[in-house]
């Protein structure tokens, strides 16, 4: 039943967009540029060097068209919650409690922008050229992998936005915290991680698991061991770190909504 009523919010958001079918065409267009402007930074920076943090220029664009597409999945899907603090400063959170519907799946469905699927698109073409451009040893086991480990990277993002909006029932304001994680994020995994010092590898790449959105999984595609020293079985299992994310996150937001006691007003 629940599933009819949000499948019957989508609907509803989509063709409102889909009326204006010009703007939506250029909005498309705009997230599609966005993601070329980031992609002419990596290729800005090889005109200066022949390597970075010793990977190519081909297997740098490799790690950001994974990060690229999974970021775009997770906005998709995810992104609507940096309006949580609007939705709590206002009151409106306490309508969504009354409602006999989960509290993350009606943020979620609440404003869904169909623009994004321009950065999904561009992510995705991205991909198949890097994928191209690599000499990848392919087999079954590897195409699995090249599937698999975008949707596995959407999941990373979209727990690291769980868990900022959860913070935001405390901090209210802290959607700049928020996106720290979730946008610098995808700035973070664009690139290998042994470019970054020891104490921000750390954090970003095993506290905030996003090593495993690109770096990991890019490894495994590529056949080369890892530069840091790490097992070359880290490259296969980002797919159970994104289970075991979500898990965390979802036990994160129900902890959090529990304990909301509403804006006094």
């Amino acid at each position: 039943m629940a599933e009819r009523v949000y499948a019957k919010l989508v609907a509803a958001r989509l063709r409102g967009q889909m009326s204006y079918r010009l703007s939506f065409v250029l909005d498309c267009l705009a997230q599609a540029l966005a993601q070329v402007s980031e992609l002419a930074v990596i290729l800005v920076l090889f005109h200066r060097v022949r390597a970075l943090g010793g990977f190519s220029v081909e297997e740098v664009l490799l790690l950001y068209a994974l990060t690229s597409l999974a970021f775009g999945l997770a906005d998709a899907v995810a992104g609507q919650l940096e309006r949580l603090p609007t939705y709590l400063l206002s009151g409106s959170f306490d309508a969504l409690l009354l409602r006999p519907l989960g509290t993350l799946p009606q943020l979620a469905v609440s404003d869904i922008q169909l623009r994004k699927l321009g950065r999904v698109v561009a992510g995705l073409a991205l991909l198949g050229y890097a994928l191209a451009r690599n000499d990848i040893a392919w087999s079954p086991w590897t195409a699995v992998l090249a599937a698999v480990a975008p949707l596995a990277g959407a999941v990373l993002f979209g727990s690291v936005w769980v868990v900022g909006g959860a913070a935001c029932f405390w901090l209210v304001n802290g959607q700049e915290l928020t996106n720290s994680f979730t946008y610098g994020g995808s700035a973070f995994a664009s690139y290998p991680i042994t470019v970054y010092g020891d104490w921000t590898r750390r954090l970003m790449a095993f506290v905030v698991p996003l090593a495993f959105v690109s770096y990991y999984p890019g490894l495994a595609l590529l056949g080369r061991p890892d530069p840091l020293g790490g097992p070359a079985w880290l490259g296969w299992i980002s797919p159970l770190v994104a289970l075991a994310a979500a898990c965390a996150a979802g036990l994160v937001w129900r902890w959090a909504v529990r304990h909301y006691r509403g804006t006094g007003s």
